[in-house]
């Protein structure tokens, strides 16, 4: 097979790849950030401690990571054909990979989570924050550059994940290589195919690592206390502490020269 043959054959499934992990991506954060959060907060000694809920919520999480991708793909294919009318193409495969990496994310979210100092949040506690603002002003800001790093792992996961679907019909790269690369002995177009994977792997695993580097940097380098918001609001954060008065000075006290005795 010559290049001219090859490269809108890799063109289309090098999209069909974008396009089903960008979405399973969207969908697995916004999923999976809220699960993982709810597994601290319910977790003992946490802020809406409930040992009952955080075992079933766990249970579920745990049932679904273990089962194999391949697998789940075959047992939503009544739920993927009720969702989106089909289970063949891009779009099919996106039920499948959304509902396998939920549960991988959420697991990833609570590490992060739990690495925040229990500090901070007493501090919040004792100010008489809500469970809201414990979330929005300390776990989650103080977790990001880990949580951007859990991003990462979970997308690299669903490009193998997406390989993964493309041997039963879903289009894409691993699609590509199966059917030309295995099934027609295309040895050149598989190795490039695996080539492209690569690539897109290291590019990003680069840009999530620098940018969890980044914000853990700016993380550190801030003077201001995040408390302080809880205080008096982001109006009074950037106010300079006011000087605080000279004290007074001493009265001079008046020599007296001594009475001579005569």
């Amino acid at each position: 097979m010559t290049w001219s043959e090859m490269e809108p054959l890799l063109e289309q499934a090098c999209w069909d790849t974008l396009y089903m992990v960008g979405w399973s991506a969207v969908i697995a954060v916004v999923g999976g950030l809220p699960l993982g959060v709810l597994l601290v907060l319910t977790d003992r000694g946490g802020v809406l401690q409930n040992v009952m809920v955080n075992k079933v919520v766990g249970q579920i999480v745990n049932i679904a990571r273990s089962m194999p991708f391949i697998i789940l793909m075959v047992a939503l294919i009544s739920f993927t054909r009720a969702i989106v009318g089909t289970t063949i193409g891009p779009e099919a495969a996106i039920v499948p990979l959304a509902i396998g990496a939920i549960p991988f994310h959420a697991r990833l979210v609570e590490t992060s989570v739990r690495e925040v100092d229990g500090g901070l949040v007493e501090a919040v506690q004792a100010m008489g924050g809500s469970t809201w603002t414990v979330v929005r002003k300390v776990l989650l800001p103080e977790s990001l550059p880990a949580l951007i790093s859990s991003a990462t792992t979970t997308i690299v996961a669903l490009i193998g994940y997406s390989a993964m679907a493309g041997t039963v019909g879903a289009g894409g790269l691993g699609d590509l290589a199966v059917r030309y690369g295995y099934l027609r002995f295309e040895t050149k177009l598989m190795w490039i195919t695996v080539a492209i994977l690569a690539v897109v792997i290291s590019v990003i695993q680069f840009a999530g690592d620098l940018a969890a580097r980044g914000l853990s940097h700016r993380g550190r380098s801030s003077v201001a206390p995040r408390l302080v918001l809880l205080r008096g609001g982001p109006s009074r954060a950037g106010k300079p502490a006011p000087a605080p008065e000279p004290e007074a000075a001493p009265a001079e006290i008046e020599s007296v020269e001594p009475t001579k005795v005569p």
